[in-house]
């Protein structure tokens, strides 16, 4: 690919992660669940440093199962605080399970891709942006959700979290409008 978004750089997970998995429209329930936990994990660190990990957290964290974390205490908190593959912080993992049973809640309540993909009516926000200086860090609509998620239990998901979640799992399209991926991913739109 010769056309990608300026902040990919040469790093070859990156690469990967840019071309295969960012701004792919996600519809199922779990995985968005993990990359919601993922970038809150993410906060105060850069993303390659999760992605780089993201395997050591698949293994620690149950394959993000969150009916099995949804049951751990301070047993499993204390196993995660020695686990050197993973960013070991216990607010972040303490939240982990406490989102774990907030998820377990909307899932039987609507399901939690239906609880997301509500917010764009199902269909991802297409955004025509040159650079990446004109991507914002939030909108008004990841304000929103972040209130929502809080609402229902959630935490380690503020704007800035949620609209970079949001741009990760497909819900916005801020491809970058001369990188190859960007009317790619547009088509993978249910």
């Amino acid at each position: 690919m010769e056309n990608r978004c300026a902040w990919v750089g040469n790093e070859p997970i990156y690469i990967s992660y840019h071309d295969e998995e960012w701004g792919v429209p996600e519809y199922d329930s779990r995985a968005l669940w993990e990359k919601l936990i993922l970038d809150g994990f993410q906060a105060g660190l850069s993303w390659i440093t999760i992605l780089k990990k993201r395997d050591n957290f698949r293994a620690a964290f149950a394959g993000f199962d969150p009916d099995v974390i949804a049951g751990w205490g301070e047993t499993e908190v204390e196993r995660l605080l020695q686990d050197a593959g993973i960013v070991r912080h216990r607010g972040k993992i303490e939240a982990t399970i406490g989102n774990a049973r907030a998820w377990q809640v909307i899932e039987a309540r609507e399901g939690f891709d239906t609880f997301l993909w509500n917010y764009v009516d199902g269909k991802p926000l297409r955004n025509r942006f040159k650079t990446m200086a004109e991507v914002p860090a939030q909108t008004p609509l990841s304000v929103q959700i972040s209130k929502d998620l809080k609402k229902a239990g959630f935490r380690f998901c503020g704007p800035t979290i949620v609209y970079a979640f949001m741009q990760a799992v497909g819900l916005v399209n801020d491809h970058e409008v001369g990188c190859e991926c960007h009317d790619r991913v547009a088509k993978l739109a249910r």
